[in-house]
């Protein structure tokens, strides 16, 4: 049986006694938003494929089961996940595996490439809101997919993809990885426009690249494919999780220390640079990481509005958030991709938080944190929650733990690492 992490159940929590500092060096592993669909688009590849330096997050483990009931065989080996996905012969996902994981949508492209049809229930994931698959749908009809519905399955069928003009509305990060695979094997040439301009883009770019593919134009707003007949396998490293540096750099903030954080590219995480430097902590870019330090005396970082990459990201939006109630001052949070992401803040209230909500804006009237019981209600809302206890002095518990497993791996024994006092019970 696979050595999967922690299951996450009702009955585990975090317990947390905060107010320590951080010190030492966290490395940072593959982004999960890279990875996800760097295993969905091995469906496509006829030969074996190696990603390294991943994390058994139960997003990825959901994920590898998806490709093994399509007939793929992958495994966690050397730090790394190998695929091999030469004898694929189904087009139907499995319910109960993607109503648990937003994106499970990302198997639609490679299957549709492959199998010229697909099979899926509805995506599932964190409830942060409305997250509509349309502009993948619209998109991949563009190229001459056909799909149809029957409650909460999709399935889509072609003859051959053709490669077209295609338009984005909204800069859709899932639907221009979707439309990336699907383009790869297609007859002819696809142009995507308004695309979203994400580092993961640049990897998936990067991935189909390697093997054999010919994609151009990742990290702006116009990407071009020119399809290809076929994919071989490589080996490949995808980007350090900006998410996850994210993380652990607003950790460091909010609870002092120096912690060099490395594996993460400084130019993906300068969003986060700038507001951390704005609330007092001292950040030190270095080629392959960031050097955090911070006496833990934060103030206000001002105005925190969530937007497209370069922008700040809605994936941090919750532990800056954190920040933001421990920090002196007023900051005012405008959270412009998903209207219900805004799940936490009933629980940093519990710990004495002094926040406002009006429909996607909060105003945080920065206080002192007092340890609570906190449950966590989904992935980044739990990790704010995890920051604030760990930041707060006495001790705190957090439950809820399957929604922080999703994306990240053994956090606490990371923190622990770090001189946090944080145990998994």
């Amino acid at each position: 049986m696979r050595n999967r992490i922690p299951s996450g159940e009702t009955n585990e929590k975090y317990i947390i006694s905060g107010g320590r500092k951080l010190n030492g060096e966290v490395r940072i592993m593959s982004a999960k938003n890279s990875l996800l669909p760097l295993i969905a688009c091995s469906v496509m590849v006829n030969d074996e494929v190696f990603l390294s330096d991943c994390e058994r997050t139960s997003d990825a483990e959901n994920m590898l089961d998806i490709v093994r009931g399509l007939g793929g065989k992958c495994h966690f080996d050397n730090g790394g996940i190998c695929l091999d996905c030469r004898h694929i012969n189904g087009h139907k996902t499995n319910a109960e595996l993607t109503g648990k994981l937003r994106s499970s949508v990302f198997i639609l492209g490679p299957l549709l490439s492959r199998m010229h049809r697909a099979d899926i229930c509805y995506p599932g994931g964190c409830d942060i809101g409305l997250r509509p698959i349309d502009l993948h749908l619209t998109g991949l009809s563009s190229l001459g997919v056909k799909f149809t519905s029957e409650g909460e399955r999709i399935a889509g069928e072609c003859t051959e993809l053709k490669g077209r003009e295609v338009t984005l509305p909204l800069p859709s990060v899932g639907a221009t990885e979707n439309i990336i695979m699907a383009a790869t094997m297609a007859e002819g040439r696809t142009v995507i426009r308004g695309a979203a301009a994400e580092p993961e883009i640049i990897d998936l770019q990067r991935f189909i690249n390697m093997c054999g593919g010919k994609v151009s134009g990742a990290g702006t707003g116009r990407i071009c494919v020119d399809g290809v007949n076929s994919l071989h396998g490589c080996s490949f490293a995808p980007s350090g999780d900006r998410i996850a540096a994210g993380t652990f750099m607003i950790g460091c903030a909010m609870c002092g220390g120096d912690v060099d954080i490395i594996g993460v590219d400084a130019a993906h995480v300068v969003s986060v640079t700038g507001l951390l430097r704005a609330a007092g902590a001292e950040i030190t870019e270095r080629i392959g990481g960031v050097r955090v330090k911070s006496s833990g005396n934060l103030r206000a970082p001002g105005r925190i509005e969530t937007k497209p990459y370069p922008g700040f990201p809605t994936d941090l939006q919750a532990p800056m958030t954190a920040l933001a109630a421990s920090a002196k001052g007023t900051s005012y949070i405008i959270e412009n991709l998903f209207e219900n992401r805004f799940r936490h803040i009933p629980q940093l209230l519990k710990m004495g938080a002094d926040i406002t909500v009006c429909g996607r804006a909060a105003t945080v009237r920065g206080r002192k944190l007092h340890p609570a019981d906190l449950v966590a209600e989904d992935l980044r809302g739990g990790a704010a929650l995890v920051l604030a206890a760990l930041s707060a002095d006495g001790t705190s518990t957090v439950s809820g733990l399957s929604h922080i497993d999703r994306g990240y791996y053994k956090l606490d024994e990371r923190f622990r690492a770090l001189g946090a006092d944080i145990i998994r019970m």
